[in-house]
């Protein structure tokens, strides 16, 4: 590692800490930041120098369990407009956002670049749970009533999940202890797993 590199992973550190970012990880070529989201509540960037290029990526949401050509049709719909970052999926249909500058400009460009990754990721995560994950949300939230437990996972989502369009309410009966096999918006994200941070260096490429 060059003491340039250094350099540059030393001005990312005292950008999170300036800015009340924490930071995850630090490695000898990359630092990964945990930037506070609403809708996604965490969105982990990593941000990895190379000989020419520095590349930032940050996992937005898993496979989808449903609709599978809408979902990734709304992704490159996104990726039309205009902008620093862009989505991409892996072997196995996970959604990262992903963005390349020149390694001499990171540290210039870092505020927007990570602001534009946040902004993205938080604006897409609802839409993209309705896209691929609804199914497994009205069984959550049909569940979850009948159980008497709270709802306030799910509570953006209310309007879609509570009416009649919700074909599993009273469907589980009351105190039914088993859960159904579903994803929930937390379960749908990264929560700091092995397996999806290994899955996120795999597919970082080099430059």
């Amino acid at each position: 590692m060059t003491t340039d590199t250094e350099a540059i992973l030393a001005g990312v550190r005292t950008w999170a800490e300036d800015n009340d970012v924490p930071v995850d990880s630090v490695e000898d070529t990359e630092i990964v930041v945990t930037l506070p989201g609403e809708k996604k509540l965490k969105t982990n960037v990593a941000i990895s120098v190379f000989a020419r290029t520095a590349h930032l990526q940050a996992f937005v949401i898993r496979h989808p369990d449903e609709n599978a050509a809408e979902f990734n049709r709304w992704l490159l719909q996104k990726n039309l407009k205009p902008g620093p970052v862009a989505f991409a999926i892996d072997s196995l249909g996970d959604v990262y956002l992903r963005a390349s500058v020149p390694r001499e400009h990171l540290l210039d460009e870092l505020d927007a670049l990570l602001g534009a990754m946040l902004s993205t990721a938080d604006s897409s995560f609802n839409e993209l749970l309705l896209i691929g994950f609804l199914t497994g949300m009205k069984k959550e939230w049909a569940w979850r009533v009948a159980r008497g437990e709270s709802t306030r996972n799910l509570a953006a989502f209310e309007s879609v999940l509570s009416g009649d369009d919700n074909e599993f309410l009273g469907t589980f009966g009351d105190g039914e202890t088993d859960h159904p096999e579903v994803v929930r918006p937390e379960t749908a994200v990264e929560a700091g797993s092995p397996q999806a941070a290994a899955r996120a260096r795999l597919n970082r490429g080099g430059a």
